[in-house]
């Protein structure tokens, strides 16, 4: 299974902000979506970064209350690894526990496409396991 497939069951809908973002403007966005990132991206539409509620709470910790009237990028991570749609789940997965994080942005020809979640792979994985186990029973059922 690939990333495409994940993102045709859940769409493609990403919350984005600018560099510009205070950060308590981003933590109430995330608060209001119940989400656990969102994707910051340029004027030209491709991603500078992200900024999840880990980061937040790093930032708040180093820093103090007075870090939330801060633009996003001065605590957003810069080094954003992303994905491509033609990706896999294993890749997914690989990437996310070597990485230790639980969020990628999809990415074609320099453009955010999407946005996929740990959850969204295991949850992908679950069903192949799934459909796996129901094939192999209804091959020996029908012998």
């Amino acid at each position: 299974m690939n990333v495409a497939a994940i993102l045709k069951l859940k769409g493609r809908d990403v919350l984005t902000a600018p560099p510009s973002t205070k950060l308590l403007a981003i933590a109430r966005l995330l608060g209001e979506h119940k989400i656990g990132c969102i994707v910051i991206v340029d004027g030209d539409g491709s991603v500078s970064g992200i900024v999840s509620e880990r980061d937040i709470v790093q930032e708040l910790a180093r820093a103090g209350t007075a870090v939330m009237d801060a633009p996003v990028e001065a605590c957003m991570t810069k080094s954003v690894v992303s994905c491509r749609e033609a990706d896999t789940t294993d890749q997914l997965m690989g990437e996310m526990t070597a990485h230790r994080f639980r969020h990628m942005p999809v990415v074609e020809r320099g453009r955010l496409v999407g946005l996929v979640s740990i959850g969204d792979v295991v949850r992908m994985r679950i069903a192949e396991a799934e459909m796996e186990a129901a094939a192999m029973r209804e091959y020996i059922a029908t012998g």
